[in-house]
């Protein structure tokens, strides 16, 4: 079975950094665009960055573009969120999914789902 796991989450000052990491088993790692997604609490899931399996230039949100870096290990078979310079509105469940057809920023294109890991930045 596919199983994705987020972790790294926590509580942050504003101006603070956490990274995320999420671990994949069950599936084929290295040919997936791995996405990072997150949603506050009323609102809907938005998308944050991905990477795609050709280890290219990741793509991100224009809020968080040059603050937040996304990597990937395919040796680990783990991604990476760094998130610098942390906002309050960047408090969400931050979740990673994995695309095993495409490279998107829809949600709708991922194929699996992490649990989720809770970021709270406090101002």
């Amino acid at each position: 079975q596919v199983k994705l796991t987020e972790s790294g989450g926590g509580l942050v000052q504003a101006g603070g950094s956490l990274r995320l990491s999420c671990a994949a088993s069950g599936l084929s790692f290295s040919l997936c665009t791995m996405g990072w997604f997150r949603q506050a609490p009323g609102k809907e899931r938005e998308f944050v960055g991905h990477i795609s399996w050709t280890g290219g230039t990741p793509n991100y949100k224009a809020s968080v573009k040059g603050r937040f870096t996304i990597s990937r290990d395919n040796a680990k078979n783990t991604v990476y969120l760094q998130m610098n310079s942390l906002k309050p509105e960047d408090t969400a469940v931050y979740y990673c999914a994995a695309d095993l057809m495409s490279v998107s920023s829809l949600d709708s294109a991922y194929d699996y789902w992490g649990q989720g890991t809770q970021v709270t930045v406090a101002s």
